[in-house]
């Protein structure tokens, strides 16, 4: 689930086909001054920095909060971790709106341990997030 202001949203999903989904909505304005440095590792506000030059007409620090926050609702239920923003390094590949995110375990002295992708949309004034972790055969083991 989830809400900002004038919109909610829920995503369901048959759990044979998929072992989580994680979506966020924020309004496409940018972030607060400091907020971006709390919740982005350097080399990811490098990134946004870069995207800028890309799409200037996307908010990409907001983008990047709106991502952590999917891929947390995702992993959260998953993998029973309460992940920090530093927990997730994101990556934008803006040609295709999607972008990767390699999680790191809190508990594991922030191991990285999966790498999870997800689809990203600015639209009527706000930017929505998804990921969503497809079931794995149990004959391979599980997550």
């Amino acid at each position: 689930m989830t809400h900002c202001a004038g919109y909610r949203a829920a995503a369901v999903a048959e759990a044979s086909r998929f072992a989580a989904i994680g979506i966020d909505a924020e309004p496409h304005t940018g972030l607060a001054p400091g907020v971006l440095e709390a919740v982005a590792v350097p080399v990811e506000r490098d990134h946004v920095r870069r995207l800028i030059w890309v799409d200037s007409n996307v908010h990409w620090d907001v983008l990047l909060f709106s991502a952590k926050e999917s891929v947390y609702k995702a992993c959260f239920p998953l993998f029973n971790l309460e992940l920090g923003f530093h927990d997730v390094a994101l990556e934008f590949t803006p040609a295709t709106r999607s972008f990767s995110a390699t999680v790191s375990d809190p508990g594991e002295g922030a191991r990285p341990f999966r790498v999870l992708t997800g689809r990203w949309s600015v639209a009527r004034g706000l930017i929505l997030t998804a990921v969503a972790v497809p079931q794995v055969d149990t004959s391979w083991g599980t997550f």
